[in-house]
């Protein structure tokens, strides 16, 4: 610059202000065709709200008064739809519904137009859910609890005891019979956790279906695929003790005296009983049996309950084997002889329990039958192993229960 001559830079600027001064500030008209470029007011505030296969998209109208229409892009651009504009209050509410959609992610473009054809800037909406057979295939009906899952109360009622649900559950439909025998229906919500059926026929059955929603403000609720049924709601009925009587069978323990016959299992004591308040067998070998009569065939047997003696030589490993009708039904073997089992269900017997309690057999404690109990009245129970290792027999009480 110091090489450069003083009036060689005053000419350069000269000819730079002339240049400058020689454009118009309404030049760049030249670009819009002589026309002023003009915005409406953009689309602001859009709700989606989901659906199966569909979305509704909501949006206060515009306070602009020049718009007359709302232009909705999707799929790339590729599918479009138009709404009139009717409302320049926003309290109102613009609202497009858009049908037959996948069940996909869509991304939205909103536009507001006036009446000379001139756009809003754009409004981009992206994660815009569509809900379909994916979703509902992956809904699960509600679960009954799994302990105690119902009760049958003395009016006549039935209360149904369920889970609390994991998603956004609407709401779950019962069907059931009442006792008139006619088809009756109940709901549980998703903030309840039981419902009761006001009159329930025993025996008939109970079945249920939950509906879903995605996310709360979704147009549409989703059932499951599919009706579960309940499980099976009966009352239980104690079997009478009263009827009981003692009934020894071929190859039985002996008492260890008369007051500690086996007619203790029924005398109605609760909890684990000392001497002479228990059956104490006279011992011999283990395995050992002990049988008894009910005194009445019971169609449904359900679940009993055994006690120990409050000290020592209770079973913790034990078969119950049942049988409706004695005549002929007795093998003439020993309970340790390998073949009695086999002679057992030959003659008709059926094991309906196999027991083993993994503690020290004193408290009191309920185990369910097999699943279709045959008739039984009579009982045999086949002692395997004690706590204590020996051959004696000490048991407080047995108590079974008949579902009806």
């Amino acid at each position: 610059m110091k090489n450069i001559p003083s009036f060689k830079i005053l000419t350069l600027g000269c000819m730079l202000v002339a240049l400058s001064c020689s454009r118009k500030a309404t030049d760049f008209k030249d670009f819009l065709d002589d026309k002023e470029l003009v915005f409406p007011g953009k689309v602001t505030n859009v709700t989606v709200l989901p659906g199966k296969q569909r979305l509704m998209l909501k949006w206060p109208p515009s306070p602009d008064p020049s718009i007359t229409k709302y232009l909705v892009y999707w799929n790339n651009k590729m599918d479009s739809l138009v709404v009139n504009a009717t409302s320049h209050d926003p309290k109102d509410t613009v609202a497009v519904l858009i049908n037959n959609l996948d069940e996909y992610n869509y991304s939205f473009q909103l536009f507001a137009y006036d009446a000379e054809g001139n756009r809003s800037v754009v409004t981009e909406l992206n994660n815009a859910q569509s809900y379909g057979a994916t979703y509902q295939n992956g809904l699960y009906n509600r679960l009954p609890r799994e302990n105690t899952p119902y009760v049958v109360n003395n009016d006549g009622s039935a209360t149904l005891y369920f889970v609390a649900p994991d998603t956004i559950n609407i709401t779950t439909r019962i069907q059931y019979t009442n006792a008139a025998g006619q088809a009756a229906v109940a709901f549980i919500g998703p903030d309840e956790t039981s419902v009761t059926l006001p009159s329930y026929k025993q025996g008939e059955p109970i079945t249920f279906q939950s509906s879903f929603v995605p996310v709360r403000n979704a147009l549409d609720t989703f059932l499951t695929n599919f009706v579960d049924t309940f499980p099976d709601v009966f009352r239980l009925v104690q079997c009478n003790k009263g009827l009981f009587r003692e009934y020894g069978m071929w190859g039985d323990m002996s008492a260890w005296e008369g007051n500690t016959s086996t007619w203790r299992l029924w005398d109605g004591s609760n909890g684990p009983q000392g001497w002479p308040d228990v059956f104490h067998s006279g011992g011999g070998a283990v395995p050992g049996t002990f049988s008894f009569d009910m005194g009445a065939v019971y169609n449904n047997l359900y679940e009993f309950e055994e006690t120990g003696r409050n000290c020592c030589h209770n079973p913790t490993e034990f078969e119950v084997w049942g049988i409706a009708d004695i005549t002929n039904a007795v093998p003439p073997l020993n309970p340790t002889d390998a073949n009695w089992k086999t002679e057992m269900q030959n003659k008709g017997w059926t094991l309906i329990a196999n027991v083993v309690r993994g503690d020290d057999g004193v408290a009191a404690r309920k185990f369910r039958f097999i699943e279709n109990v045959p008739p039984v009245r009579y009982m045999r129970v086949r002692v395997l192993k004690n706590a204590n290792g020996e051959s004696y027999v000490n048991l407080s009480e047995l108590t079974f229960w008949n579902k009806e």
